[in-house]
C-alpha cells in the first residue's frame, strides 16, 4: 500500500510539473489506483450497509442511501440522491395448507425462515420481510399440486408427453434454471391457477446426505431458507412503462397495471426446501424421469397431479413508494460531456451481504481510491458518473427510471455503462460485455492480481494459455446493464467474483456468510474493485476509446452461423444478414486502421485544434455504434426492448438470446408453421440486417 507521504510527494510533484515538464502520462495514475487498495475499508463498508435488512421503500434502505451519499461526498465526488415515486409490493397475509387423502390430517406450513444459534442478527431478524414474491397476484387458489421440474417450457412439453394434465392445479416448481416471474408465466401458460416455487436440497442445500450440513457451519441453504424475489416480468416502475416515474406524472391505473402482460396473473409463493421436500413426499402418479429428480436422501419425485390438493392464500399490497438513486459524478477535464458510468444496486431483499452490498462495497473502496487519486493531481479527461441504484430487486426499477428521464442526453452522451452487482459470491473471475469491450476487460485483467494465487493475474486463472473467449453477453435481464444495453444501446460490461450461491434471497445472505464463505479476507473485493476501476479509467482517461468492433463482427458472424441450422430448410435466407456482417467487419478494419494512423502521428502535431477534432469524430463514432443495433420499435411484442441483438429470452428473463427478435419469430414459426410466420422470420431478418448495416455505416462516419 502506497504511504500518504508518498501521495503528498506525487501532488507537489504533479503541481510543479507544468514548470518542467508535462504532466505525468494517465498510466502511472491507473498503476497508482491499482496499489491504492484497502480490503479493510471495504470490509467495514459491508458490515455497515448489512446491519439490517433494507428493503426497497424501506427507512433503513434510505439511511443506506445516506451512507454512500456521505462517503462519495467524502471522497470529493460532488453527489447528490435523485428520488422517484414508484409501485413497490408487500405481503400483508399468506397461508399453505397441504391436505392429503383421509385419514390423513392437513399439514400448514408456517413459511418462516428460522433464526440459528449464536445469529449475530437475531435482534433484527423481525425486520426481514415475510417471504413472499413481490407483485404476486394476491387470491386464494387450490387444486392437486403437479411437479414441473424447473417450469420451462420444454417441462410442460414433457409433462403433455406423459398425459399429464396441468390446467387447475398447483404447479410445484424448483428454483435453478429460469427467472422465477417465468416460471410463474409458464404455469399460467399451461392451465395452472397457483405456482409453489422451492429451493430444492439438491441444489441449493449441499445436494444431501446424513452428513451434509449447512449454513452456519457449511455454505449450503438451511432447510427453512427460502429465496424470495420479484415475479414481475418487465423493467421499471409498472405503472410508467417508457417514461420517469418523477413528480406528478402520469400513471396506468391499477387495472391497467394488473393486466399488462408482464405483471402475474395467478398468486404464487417461494417455499424451502424443508417444505418442498414435505410436499413432494405426499404426490403420487407417474415416476418423474431421471434429471426431474432430487439429491440424496430425496424421496421418489413423482410428478402428479396430487393426490394431496394443495391450497395457497396470498395477500399484498401495493403501495407509491420513494425510491433513491445516489448519483456521483467527478467532473471531466477536457471532455466533461462525455460519461463513463459505473452502476450497482443498493436495496436487499434481507441483509444483502451478497447481493448487491458487496457491489456496493467495492464502488465505495474504488471511489475512495479515485478520492485520493485527484489529490495527486489526476483528473480524468472525461467525466465519470457513480451511480448506486435502488429497487432494482423489484424490476431494475432504479436504474430504469433514470436512464428514462435521462434519455436523450445518455444516448448523445454515454460512452460506457460498468456494472457490477453482486461483486463476490466466490471463486473465479467471471465478465459479460457488449463485444467492442472484450480486448479491454482483457488487457485490464493482465494488470491486477489474481486475489486467490498471488504469483499470477486475473488473467492467468481466468483465460490462461487457451486464449479461449469466456466473455459472456448480456441479453438476460438479470441487473441495472439492462435499461443501458437494451432499451438505449449503450456499450456496457458486468463482472463479479464467483457465479451464483446457494443462501440467494434468503435472510442467511448476510455479513457472516460472506466473511466465512464468500471472501473471507476480502481480497475478492479489491479485485474486483481494481478491475471495475481500471476499465472505468482507461474508457475515461485515453485519447482514442479503447473499443474493438472486430470482436462484435466476428460475435455476430458465430451467432448467425447458429442460425442456419433452424431455419435452412424452410426457404429463409440468411444472405442479408451475412453480408451486413461482412460490411461491419470491414469497417470495424477501417476505424482501427484509420486510429492507428491518427496514434502514430500524435505528438505536439496532436495539439493542434484540428487533430483534437479528427480525434472527437472518430470516438464519437465508435461511441454511436452500438446505438445503431437498436430500433425505435423494438422486438415485437416487447417494445420497450430496443436492441436487435442482445434482449432476454422470451420465456426466461435471465436468460440471453441473440437477435431476440429472429429467435421469437423462429419459435412462433416452429409452433403454427404456415407460411406466413416463417415469413416473419424473414422480416426480422431483414431488420436486424439493416441495423448491422446501420452500425458499419456509423463507423465509417461518411453519408451514403
Amino acid at each position: 500500500m502506497i504511504t500518504t507521504a508518498a501521495i503528498t510527494f506525487i501532488a507537489i510533484a504533479s503541481s510543479l510539473s507544468f514548470l518542467f515538464f508535462s504532466p505525468p502520462p494517465k498510466s502511472s495514475y491507473h498503476n497508482l489506483f491499482i496499489s491504492l487498495s484497502d480490503n479493510a475499508s471495504i470490509s467495514n463498508h459491508l458490515y455497515t450497509l448489512t446491519r439490517r435488512p433494507h428493503v426497497a421503500g424501506s427507512q433503513a434502505n434510505a439511511e443506506a442511501a445516506t451512507y454512500v451519499l456521505s462517503t462519495l461526498s467524502s471522497s470529493n465526488i460532488q453527489s447528490h440522491i435523485t428520488s422517484y415515486e414508484v409501485l413497490l409490493t408487500y405481503p400483508i397475509s399468506r397461508s399453505l395448507t397441504l391436505t392429503p387423502p383421509a385419514p390423513d390430517p392437513p399439514t400448514t406450513f408456517d413459511l418462516h425462515q428460522e433464526i440459528y444459534e449464536g445469529d449475530p442478527y437475531a435482534d433484527v431478524a423481525n425486520q426481514v420481510l415475510p417471504t413472499f414474491h413481490a407483485y404476486a397476484k394476491s387470491g386464494t387458489v387450490s387444486g392437486p399440486v403437479v411437479y414441473a421440474n424447473y417450469g420451462r417450457v420444454e417441462d410442460y412439453v414433457t409433462l403433455e408427453k406423459m398425459g399429464v394434465n396441468v390446467s387447475g392445479s398447483i404447479v410445484l416448481a424448483r428454483y435453478g434454471e429460469i427467472y422465477r416471474g417465468d416460471i410463474v408465466e409458464n404455469a399460467y401458460d399451461a392451465g395452472a391457477v397457483g405456482v409453489v416455487i422451492y429451493t430444492d436440497r439438491k441444489d441449493y442445500g449441499g445436494g444431501g446426505g446424513g452428513a451434509a450440513k449447512w449454513f452456519p457451519d457449511e455454505k449450503w441453504m438451511p432447510p427453512s431458507g427460502v429465496q424470495v424475489g420479484s415475479v414481475y416480468g418487465g423493467a421499471g416502475d409498472p405503472t410508467t412503462p417508457g417514461w420517469p416515474s418523477s413528480g406528478a406524472c402520469e400513471r396506468l391505473s391499477d387495472h391497467e397495471v394488473e393486466n399488462r402482460e408482464d405483471v402475474p396473473q395467478i398468486p404464487s409463493l417461494p417455499v424451502s426446501w424443508a417444505d418442498g421436500d414435505a410436499i413432494m413426499r405426499s404426490m403420487g402418479g407417474q415416476v418423474a424421469n431421471d434429471d426431474w429428480q432430487g439429491g440424496v436422501d430425496a424421496p421418489v419425485y413423482r410428478v402428479g397431479p396430487g393426490p394431496g390438493i394443495l391450497q395457497l392464500s396470498f395477500t399484498g399490497k401495493q403501495v407509491i413508494s420513494t425510491i433513491q438513486n445516489v448519483i456521483g459524478v467527478i467532473q471531466g477535464a477536457e471532455e466533461p460531456d462525455r460519461f463513463v458510468i459505473l452502476g450497482n444496486h443498493r436495496d436487499a431483499w434481507t441483509f444483502g451481504a451478497v447481493d448487491p452490498n458487496s457491489g456496493t462495497a467495492a464502488l465505495l473502496e474504488l471511489a475512495e481510491r479515485l478520492g485520493k487519486l485527484q489529490k495527486t493531481g489526476w483528473k480524468p479527461r472525461r467525466t465519470l458518473i457513480f451511480c448506486n441504484w435502488d429497487a432494482e430487486e423489484y424490476g431494475l426499477i432504479g436504474s430504469t427510471e433514470w436512464v428514462e428521464e435521462n434519455r436523450e442526453m445518455l444516448a448523445s452522451r454515454a460512452i460506457a455503462y460498468l456494472n457490477v452487482d453482486s461483486a463476490v459470491y466466490g471463486a473465479g473471475f467471471y465478465a459479460s460485455a457488449t463485444p467492442q469491450l472484450d480486448e479491454l476487460i482483457k488487457q485490464a485483467s493482465q494488470q491486477v492480481q489474481d486475489p486467490d494465487n498471488s504469483s499470477q493475474s486475473i488473467y492467468k486463472s481466468w483465460i490462461g494459455s487457451s486464449n479461449n473467449t469466456v466473455i459472456g453477453r448480456l441479453g438476460g435481464g438479470g441487473s441495472d446493464y439492462a435499461a443501458f444495453v437494451q432499451h438505449i444501446g449503450v456499450p456496457s460490461a458486468d463482472i463479479s467474483f464467483g457465479n451464483g450461491y446457494p443462501v440467494y434471497h434468503s435472510m442467511y445472505d448476510d455479513f457472516i456468510w460472506m466473511k466465512k464463505f464468500g471472501d473471507p479476507m476480502f481480497q475478492r473485493h479489491v479485485a474486483v474493485a481494481s478491475m471495475w476501476g481500471l476499465v472505468a479509467l482507461r474508457l475515461a482517461d485515453e485519447e482514442f476509446l479503447p473499443f474493438n468492433y472486430l470482436s462484435y463482427a466476428h460475435e455476430l458472424q458465430r451467432s448467425a452461423e447458429e442460425l442456419n441450422d433452424q431455419v435452412s430448410d424452410k426457404g429463409i435466407t440468411l444472405i442479408p444478414l451475412l453480408k451486413s456482417i461482412e460490411e461491419l467487419k470491414k469497417a470495424a478494419s477501417n476505424i482501427n486502421n484509420q486510429r492507428k494512423e491518427m496514434e502514430e502521428k500524435k505528438g505536439w502535431a496532436s495539439m493542434r485544434k484540428k487533430d483534437h477534432w479528427k480525434v472527437r469524430e472518430l470516438n464519437d463514432r465508435l461511441m454511436m455504434a452500438e446505438r445503431a443495433f437498436t430500433d425505435r420499435d423494438g422486438l415485437f411484442g416487447r417494445p420497450w426492448y430496443k436492441h436487435l441483438i442482445y434482449a432476454p429470452s422470451k420465456h426466461d428473463d435471465y436468460g440471453s438470446t441473440h437477435f431476440p427478435g429472429i429467435a421469437d419469430a423462429i419459435e412462433k414459426a416452429k409452433s403454427l408453421n404456415t407460411a406466413e410466420s416463417w415469413h416473419f422470420v424473414q422480416h426480422e431478418l431483414w431488420r436486424v440486417s439493416r441495423a448491422v448495416t446501420h452500425a458499419s455505416l456509423v463507423l465509417n462516419g461518411e453519408l451514403t
